[in-house]
């Protein structure tokens, strides 16, 4: 069973900063995944930011979310929670 997200932060360049319920963090670049699907809705930075967690996983507020194992496995593991920008 993969851990589930804590805690989700919307980044820069359609990152986002991801907390684990097993204490760990992970940045997830969905930077990739906007030209496809539903994933089109999140190509503006304003759908992008309105991301929150739901049922162990990740949701935007237009409806778009992740599968929870999709998120443990694509996250880069970080030590800790990255620096957040002026903006965030």
């Amino acid at each position: 069973m993969q851990p589930s997200v804590k805690k989700v932060t919307p980044l820069e360049n359609f990152q986002l900063s991801v907390e684990f319920s097993n204490g760990e963090h992970g940045t997830l670049d969905m930077q990739p995944y906007l030209d496809f699907g539903v994933f089109k809705r999140l190509n503006e930075l304003g759908a992008f930011q309105q991301v929150f967690v739901s049922f162990d996983t990740i949701e935007w507020q237009c409806g778009v979310d992740l599968d929870p194992e999709f998120v443990y496995s694509k996250c880069q593991r970080t030590d800790a929670q990255p620096k957040l920008t002026a903006n965030s």
